[in-house]
């Protein structure tokens, strides 16, 4: 799956919205992020972003070719195959979002390297390189620009939640925004008419008992980041917070959308619909509780947020529980079980309560 477990969370009870309104600003779209290693699991997700969304991220979250994008050599099959199936089974008419991540899944580096394997460790000397060096920017605006020519997506985010560097790593940050600033400004210079930005967690600007982070820290490192970026697009798991799966504060998305004025896009998001427990240290669990109805809620919820905001698109992270995929892998309990329900099908392929919200929106035409 992707992803660090950053326990920052949330989730609070508001009054239902009055009734949507017959139009909507937002692509609501999902990543084909599979329930099983199968090719059923696989066509499965796309058959459904087909059916239930208008747009598609393509998430990047598993390591750069370093070595090949410095040199403009060809890259690994294994790249250049997986690249090839997702743009082939890309839904005719829905808009493509890309993302990618030159910092690693765990948010504290240089992101690994992609070759014949995904996520292997750096090899010498990327294992000793800094953002700012000059291998990397070359190296990673290669890798950019080989993708964009490939995907040609309508939105690409370049820097998949960059503010959670800061957070793990404060002595990384000055290094790493050198290297942003880079790559954002060659790419607006390349691709002058693509929308080009960088995705952060919102859970770690929100004050109070959110994360228990700085958040008024966290918000200048975002708006470093906002500087050299097209719109403000957030990742967002209300649950993976100190709220554990209790109702989050009601003033959540005004409070992070005043951060901003920038076009705003939910990235990435979702909501767990069952109660888990993670192991946030060794021999350490939190349980997170939640069920379906806090999950319908959430959707609900951030479309009525976004409606009213005028969002540009929302991606709900996965389709379907990934159940079996998580048994496949030996049932972990560390990061990997977090989204694990937090899809709008169940782990049998049945919908739940937030798929009607969600349909329900997606029924809407969009606005001109």
């Amino acid at each position: 799956m992707k992803r660090l477990l950053y326990i920052s969370l949330i989730v609070f009870s508001c009054t239902r919205p009055e009734p949507a309104p017959a139009s909507r600003s937002f692509y609501l779209g999902f990543t084909p992020f599979p329930y099983e290693a199968t090719l059923e699991a696989v066509e499965f997700s796309y058959q459904k972003i087909g059916q239930d969304g208008d747009i598609i991220n393509h998430h990047f979250d598993n390591g750069v070719p370093w070595v090949e994008a410095e040199t403009n050599s060809p890259f690994h099959s294994n790249v250049m195959n997986d690249w090839s199936y997702r743009k082939t089974n890309t839904p005719t008419g829905h808009k493509t979002y890309l993302s990618v991540g030159s910092i690693n899944i765990l948010r504290n580096g240089l992101a690994n390297y992609r070759a014949e394997e995904d996520d292997m460790p750096l090899p010498a000397p990327w294992n000793t390189y800094k953002f700012s060096d000059q291998p990397v920017k070359a190296a990673y605006l290669n890798y950019c620009k080989r993708i964009v020519d490939f995907f040609k997506p309508d939105y690409f985010n370049m820097a998949i939640e960059a503010n959670l560097l800061y957070f793990n790593r404060p002595d990384l940050w000055n290094d790493y925004l050198l290297f942003h600033e880079y790559i954002f400004t060659q790419l607006k210079t390349a691709y002058p008419s693509l929308t080009i930005f960088s995705s952060v967690t919102g859970a770690h600007m929100l004050s109070g008992a959110f994360t228990g982070s700085d958040h008024l820290k966290q918000r200048e490192a975002v708006t470093q980041v906002l500087a050299f970026s097209d719109i403000y697009a957030l990742s967002l798991y209300p649950y993976l917070s100190n709220y554990l799966g209790n109702p989050y504060p009601s003033e959540m998305f005004n409070e992070l959308f005043s951060i901003s004025d920038k076009p705003l896009a939910f990235a990435e998001t979702g909501y767990t619909a069952e109660t888990f427990s993670i192991e946030v240290q060794p021999g350490t669990f939190v349980t997170i509780s939640s069920n379906a109805d806090k999950q319908e809620k959430y959707i609900r919820d951030v479309l009525e947020a976004c409606t009213e905001r005028n969002a540009l698109f929302v991606i709900n992270f996965v389709i379907r529980d990934y159940d079996q995929l998580w048994k496949a892998i030996g049932s972990p309990t560390d990061f990997v079980i977090a989204w694990k329900d937090t899809g709008l099908y169940d782990e049998k392929g049945t919908t739940r309560n937030a798929y009607d919200v969600w349909k329900s929106y997606l029924a809407k035409p969009l606005k001109n």
